[in-house]
């Protein structure tokens, strides 16, 4: 079986936050940092290079197959941020439609900017798939 490419690693999450080009998605994404922190109680840690994760959790497939993985986390990629929220999509329905602009992808929630959804509802969210 095909070992998983996206492991915990030691890299500075700090330096990679530093190393996002545009000044608004590196305040976005301090923002997302600690809304997940203090809903995860958990301090971010960088999965592969471009993922900061919160937390840990042992996934277990019908196949029997383990692996670690963070409890939720978030990318913030070139056109958008990638959040990756446990429930998120399938179980909060009524949230996502007050949060604003954003996608849902089958296990992650796109937005592009934190001034274009509403940040209580994004708390709430958040608050919800740490649970």
């Amino acid at each position: 079986m095909a070992e998983l490419k996206t492991k915990k690693t030691e890299l500075s999450v700090e330096s990679f936050i530093k190393k996002v080009p545009e000044a608004q998605k590196r305040k976005d994404a301090s923002v997302i940092l600690g809304l997940m922190e203090k809903a995860t109680k958990s301090k971010a840690k960088m999965w592969g290079t471009a993922i900061i994760g919160f937390g840990d959790k042992l996934l277990k497939y019908e196949s029997g197959r383990e692996l670690d993985w963070f409890v939720m986390g978030f990318s913030p990629r070139k056109q958008n941020f990638a959040l990756y929220i446990p429930g998120a999509v399938e179980k909060q329905q009524s949230l996502l439609k007050n949060l604003g602009k954003h996608k849902a992808g089958k296990g992650c929630l796109y937005i592009n900017k934190i001034e274009e959804v509403d940040l209580t509802v994004l708390k709430e969210i958040i608050a919800r798939g740490a649970k």
